[in-house]
């Protein structure tokens, strides 16, 4: 099996996970995972949600996400900051395609590589990161 055949494999293997994990999300509006990913290990993890010590409610009374709530990709960077790992030259492995504030951490981060599963309204997070040299590879969970 190609190098490129077998990346597609794990690629599609840490995607799946990554929906999994969203389903700890308390979110109602959307649920959203994000594994990193170094030396084939997972490193981090998250999903969307508010911060430690808040509420596990993520939407108003007029069902809008709240100002404070962390998204998947956040949650999974600043998580490392407790640990001794580095995301340095990792693959991060999200459920929705990070929006800007998202890309600008994941570009600070040092993430090389973003796999994403389900497109965002706004794409400028992906342009955002593309433009940084970071790799972006689309995969659709649902394709053989």
């Amino acid at each position: 099996m190609n190098t490129e055949i077998k990346q597609l494999e794990l690629d599609k293997r840490y995607i799946r996970m990554a929906i999994i994990w969203a389903e700890n999300s308390y979110c109602q509006r959307r649920k959203v995972g994000a594994l990193i990913v170094k030396d084939k290990m997972i490193i981090s993890d998250g999903y969307n949600g508010t911060p430690s010590g808040f509420e596990n409610v993520c939407e108003d009374e007029h069902q809008l996400t709240k100002p404070y709530v962390l998204h998947a990709e956040a949650n999974a960077i600043t998580k490392i900051a407790r640990t001794n790992n580095s995301s340095e030259g990792a693959t991060m492995y999200v459920t929705a395609s990070p929006c800007i504030e998202c890309a600008k951490l994941i570009i600070q981060a040092g993430i090389k590589r973003v796999v994403y599963s389900e497109h965002y309204r706004l794409e400028d997070g992906i342009d955002l990161l593309q433009r940084a040299g970071i790799e972006v590879v689309f995969i659709d969970p649902q394709e053989k």
